[in-house]
């Protein structure tokens, strides 16, 4: 069996925004994957991920993290989301960072949803790569997947492309 992306939607920032969403997910697809490309605008600001508009306590995440001299990681449990960067603390409002989310089985409606991100941030003090697995507690399929910086806005030209993986 062999599988193909789809394109469901890109979304380029042609101004500053304090979020972005890609909502009626169809659930026709058996994974989804979110490529981006984005800053933020002020020096220390992370960024998050949202499933179905769910601000409970019911996401965790576990990150490995390294700058070729140096490596951490972190795991959080019980949060109202999922982090997808590391605090971003470098060069001051044109931090980009690139990263690539993998959403498994994610219109299943008897599973947690499980999601894998390979990321860098390019530039900064913190310049580096980082692996992380996250976990939504919800049986519900998603249909709606939110990005925003922990506070304040992402930059005008961020690019965030959703695509589905059909299996043929």
């Amino acid at each position: 069996m062999t599988s193909t992306y789809e394109k469901i939607a890109t979304n380029t920032l042609g101004s500053a925004a304090a979020s972005v969403t890609f909502s009626t997910i169809s659930g026709s697809y058996t994974d989804l994957v979110l490529v981006a490309n984005w800053g933020v605008s002020v020096n220390g600001d992370g960024t998050i991920i949202r499933f179905n508009s769910d601000t409970g306590n019911n996401y965790s995440d576990t990150e490995l993290y390294g700058t070729g001299s140096s490596a951490a990681s972190q795991r959080r449990s019980n949060a109202s989301f999922i982090d997808i960067t590391r605090a971003i603390a470098g060069d001051g409002t044109n931090i980009y960072t690139n990263a690539i989310i993998n959403i498994q089985n994610y219109s299943n409606t008897t599973t947690y949803k499980t999601a894998l991100l390979r990321s860098n941030l390019a530039t900064g003090t913190y310049a580096g790569v980082a692996a992380l697995v996250g976990l939504w507690r919800s049986t519900s399929a998603i249909t709606s997947i939110t990005i925003l910086p922990a506070s304040n806005n992402l930059l005008s030209g961020s690019t965030f492309t959703l695509y589905g993986i059909k299996a043929e």
